[in-house]
This record gives C-alpha cells, sequence and structure tokens, in this order.
C-alpha cells in the first residue's frame, strides 16, 4: 500500500476539521483503485468515523466525492449503509475531495455462508424511495452504456505497447459478440452501486445489522444491473476464489423477490439479469485491461500486489477461453 504518498496532516490539523471532529488515533483501514480510506475517533461524535479520499474518479467527474456523499444522503434512511457526516471537495487542504461518514462494523461476505443476506441488504437498497430528480447519472440504454465504457476501456489496452497480441484479439472477439447483449429492463429505476464485491459487503450474521458499502459509481438505473454485477464470476472471484453455480445463483434471486417490492417472478428477473451478468464480464475484462496499463506507470499513486495479479489472471487465455465459453456462448 503507498498510502504515504498522500499527506493527511493537512486535514486531521486543520483548525476547522479539529474542531469540527476532534480526531484522535487516525489509521489506515483501506483502499481501492481510486480511493483511501482511515478510520480515526472522533471525541466531538464520541465514535469511530471513516475518512474517505477520492484519489480520481472513474465516472469522469470533476465533484467525484460530492457525488458519493449525496448518494448516500439518499441512502441515510435504509440503515444497510455509512451515514455521511462531512465533505470538503475545495482540494486546499489536499489535492482530493475527501469525505467523513461513520464507521460501520462486519466481515466481508461469504459467499456460501452469506447469499440469502446479500439478497436482503440489496432488496432493502433497491426499495429505498429515490426522487424523480436526483443527481445521479441516469443511462438511458444501460447495457449499451456498460458496452461503451468497456470498449473505452479496452481502447486504452489496445493501443498500449503494454498491450499483448493474442490477448487483445481474445477481448476483441468477446466484445464482437457482446454486441449482440440486448437491454430486458423490468420494473422501475432505482439507486444502485454497480460495484458489488464481497469486500464491499459488511456481515455480522443472520438477524444481525449488515452493510454495503463503497459508494463510488452508484447510478440511477434498474436493480437488475445491480444483481447481474454482484452474480458475474469477474465480481466473484476477485476476493475470492468462488464462482457461484447456477442452483446458487437462483436461489439468491429468489431470497431477492422476497425482498423486493418490484419483483416476485424469479424467472422473470432472470431473463433481465443473465444479460447483465455477461456484459459485466466483459466490463470487469476489459477493465482488467485497463488498469494493466494503468499499473506500468511509475508514478501511480495505488498500487495493490494482489490487485496486480488478479488482473494478470483475468487477462490469461484459460480464463477469457472460460468467460467465451460459459457467458458469451449464447450471443
Amino acid at each position: 500500500m503507498k498510502m504515504s504518498k498522500i499527506h493527511i496532516d493537512n486535514i486531521i490539523q486543520d483548525k476547522e476539521f479539529i474542531e469540527r471532529f476532534g480526531p484522535e488515533g487516525i489509521k489506515p483501514l483501506g483502499q481501492g483503485e481510486y480511493n483511501i480510506n482511515y478510520v480515526f475517533y472522533s471525541k466531538a461524535y464520541k465514535k469511530k468515523l471513516v475518512l474517505r479520499i477520492a484519489t480520481d474518479s472513474q465516472m469522469d467527474l470533476d465533484n467525484q466525492i460530492q457525488y458519493e456523499y449525496k448518494a448516500l444522503e439518499l441512502l441515510k434512511n435504509t440503515n444497510r449503509t455509512p451515514k455521511p457526516i462531512y465533505y470538503d471537495d475545495s482540494k486546499k487542504l489536499i489535492p482530493f475531495g475527501f469525505l467523513v461518514m461513520e464507521y460501520l462494523p462486519g466481515k466481508p461476505l461469504d459467499y456460501k455462508r452469506d447469499l440469502k443476506i446479500a439478497a436482503e441488504i440489496l432488496g432493502d437498497i433497491h426499495n429505498e424511495p429515490i426522487p424523480e430528480k436526483n443527481h445521479l447519472l441516469r443511462p438511458e440504454n444501460p447495457i449499451g452504456a456498460i458496452y461503451e465504457e468497456s470498449l473505452r476501456m479496452f481502447e486504452k489496452y489496445k493501443t498500449s505497447k503494454y498491450a499483448d497480441k493474442e490477448t487483445r484479439a481474445r477481448i476483441e472477439y468477446l466484445l464482437e459478440k457482446g454486441r449482440n447483449i440486448k437491454n430486458l429492463d423490468l420494473g422501475n429505476r432505482t439507486i444502485i452501486n454497480t460495484e458489488l464485491n464481497s469486500g464491499n459487503f459488511l456481515i455480522n450474521g443472520e438477524g444481525q445489522n449488515n452493510y454495503l458499502v463503497d459508494w463510488e459509481k452508484p447510478l440511477y438505473g434498474y436493480p437488475a444491473q445491480d444483481l447481474g454485477h454482484f452474480l458475474t464470476p469477474t465480481t466473484t472471484l476477485w476476493k475470492t476464489d468462488i464462482i457461484l453455480s447456477k442452483d446458487e445463483i437462483h436461489y439468491f434471486l429468489r431470497e431477492y423477490c422476497k425482498k423486493s417490492n418490484q419483483y416476485k417472478d424469479k424467472e422473470e428477473l432472470w431473463q433481465s439479469v443473465k444479460n447483465y451478468i455477461s456484459m459485466n464480464c466483459l466490463r470487469g475484462i476489459t477493465w482488467c485491461a485497463m488498469a494493466y496499463v494503468e499499473y506500468q506507470g511509475p508514478d501511480r499513486l495505488i498500487f495493490n500486489e494482489f490487485t496486480f495479479e488478479k488482473i494478470k489472471a483475468y487477462l490469461s487465455k484459460d480464463f477469457l477461453d472460460f468467460i467465451k465459453d460459459e457467458y458469451l456462448y449464447e450471443y
């Protein structure tokens, strides 16, 4: 972890920040590819809080941290997400926006044990009434938007000196198949997370408080997009060695339908979700292709060795062939 490149002293020693929070014992909590998180005890709030710094924006937003903060505001009544407290997008103290939110306990999701809990979390989030007028991006054609994003990410790999000829050809083939994946969206738009890997869930067990964190890329979209991202192998394998079976996928969807106020017919929902599973495979692979190039940069702010090894695994011949044979064969 190269957290030392960001000097947070300018934040925690700022007079206004001290008066507002009374921070003590700040320490690293974790990081993503585009954010760094710290936990500290707040004397003012008499509990632990999280300081989250956005080092970049996957959505090409100038106000990334404000976007996240306002999403958490929309979700604060779900009791499934961290309640936001404060944000600073001025970039005066450090060259990045940051926010402060409540700290939530829990362990990463276990796919073999916690699928029912995950279905309940996502059901509660997708059930939350979201005003039609909101700040969230809302792609008119969600499947098409993911496909276009995949093409843009792959372009960075395809035109790079680091691109492997055979890998490039295999991904081009997959993207050609992906042109045939269509939207089949049911129900109404709501807030969706779009980044549902197991590490973003905080699980405390059945009957306990369980949460979903990391609202870096929320959209005003259809729940099937979230469900497809959650179930796709490029997501489940990211932090684990799990690929969900068909039985596990349909068990999850049944449990989700029990909680959902929009969807009761699991088979009908599956017809939409399966297209998002396939499309999210493409997104995961092309993101890895782009990230592979980014990781070659000597000045990259955040470098995670585990992530880099996973990126290379997703770009391997065996994995790309597996995606072609198991998830894109019908298109």
